[in-house]
């Protein structure tokens, strides 16, 4: 069975998050920010990247990759240089061990939780 997010989320381990965060009443914005990277000589984007959720209570971006290891690299270098163009930003990533202690520990207290089988985790 292949899990299909909600039009909202990318994925549906971003839905799992949400739901988390509504549980803990813990307001959250879905992508609300696109900081640039990078841009060219003549001013075009080169480079941008977009945290997955903003917590406003904790001023916090989060970025969750549920990825291959070669796609955490990538997201890991654009959270480096987001910290580094925008040393005021507060960014953190969730990664996949993170993500899957965060569901065990709640799919049977969060509503709305899809609990995915392993192969199928690839935000």
């Amino acid at each position: 069975m292949i899990l299909e997010p909600s039009d909202r989320f990318a994925h549906v381990s971003e839905r799992n998050l949400a739901a988390i965060f509504d549980h803990y009443r813990i307001e959250w914005q879905y992508e609300p920010t696109m900081f640039v990277l990078d841009a060219k000589a003549d001013g075009s984007l080169s480079s941008a990247f977009s945290p997955d959720f903003y917590l406003p209570q904790f001023d916090l971006y989060v970025e969750l990759t549920t990825m291959q290891q070669r796609h955490v690299t990538k997201k890991n270098k654009k959270l480096r240089q987001l910290l580094a163009r925008y040393p005021e930003v507060n960014a953190k990533i969730l990664y996949l061990r993170d993500y899957e202690q965060l569901i065990e520990s709640h799919c049977g207290i969060v509503a709305g939780l899809v609990v995915e089988p392993a192969q199928q985790v690839a935000a």
